[in-house]
């Protein structure tokens, strides 16, 4: 299973970025997908995340900026950014938790992507 994000970039305050991250390969069932963020100097955090019902949480910071929608059938989670803000800026990796059949088993695991940068700036 492989995790592409795309969308990253530089943006002026005030600016938005829409973010993507489609999962491919071997997968049962994608359930959970989100967007992490880290920092230079901190620890990743969790941005958003999504389940496959459509529920959604979010970190305080981001409330009434961001939006984390997914499309089920393409197995993409996407993150609008609006109102970016300079603390914004990070590395944002997507994330899922995917079901996979092995054999007769199915096993649930959890999947990176690659990470795109976000810069906002002045």
């Amino acid at each position: 299973v492989q995790l592409q994000a795309s969308g990253g970039g530089l943006v002026q305050i005030g600016g938005s970025l829409r973010l993507s991250c489609a999962a491919s390969g071997s997968t049962f069932r994608v359930n959970v997908m989100g967007w992490y963020r880290q920092a230079p100097g901190k620890e990743r955090e969790l941005v958003a995340a999504i389940t496959s019902g459509g529920s959604t949480n979010s970190v305080d910071s981001v409330k009434g900026r961001f939006t984390i929608s997914r499309d089920n059938a393409a197995n993409t989670v996407y993150l609008l950014m609006n109102n970016l803000k300079p603390e914004d800026t990070a590395v944002y990796y997507c994330n899922a938790e995917v079901t996979r059949r092995l054999g007769s088993d199915l096993i649930t695991f959890k999947y990176w992507g690659q990470g795109t940068q976000v810069t906002v700036s002045s």
